[in-house]
């Protein structure tokens, strides 16, 4: 693909960026209120690659803190457009995103995903990532129903 691709991390006010997000970047469409929420928080970090002024892809993460550790950098979720993957977006997403933990003083970062999702492991696994072979079991609550 010829076209540039740039990556930016967005903050307050950049709400209108996710006006225009191709398919498959996000699971589901962009709610006004929640990306105004979102991006108000400051330890909300979303990272995204801009091909002209459509998004087409992004990492979500938290910077979160500990009372007895330092801050960590969670990686919540990568997305990258169909027409924009194995072109190199998804490791420079997450490469932004570790940036931006490395700035805001975070000593690691981590993500969790499925042990059949290929794809997502080669992209953690390219990107420096050490595996864990620990056991890992995850558990879920709706607490307010799949659709609310």
């Amino acid at each position: 693909m010829s076209e540039s691709i740039r990556i930016r991390v967005l903050g307050s006010g950049d709400e209108d960026v996710l006006s225009a997000v191709a398919e498959d970047v996000f699971d589901r469409p962009i709610l006004a209120e929640q990306a105004v929420r979102f991006l108000g928080d400051r330890r909300h970090i979303l990272v995204v690659a801009l091909a002209n002024e459509l998004v087409v892809g992004m990492v979500s993460a938290v910077e979160y803190f500990y009372p007895d550790k330092p801050p960590a950098l969670w990686i919540n979720e990568v997305g990258v457009a169909p027409t924009h993957q194995r072109q190199g977006t998804g490791r420079r997403v997450l490469a932004g995103a570790l940036d931006e933990g490395k700035r805001r003083g975070c000593h690691e970062a981590w993500v969790g995903t499925e042990t059949d999702n290929v794809p997502a492991r080669c992209l953690y696994e390219d990107g420096g990532a050490t595996v864990d072979l620990e056991r890992f079991v995850s558990y879920e609550w709706s607490l307010l129903g799949a659709d609310d």
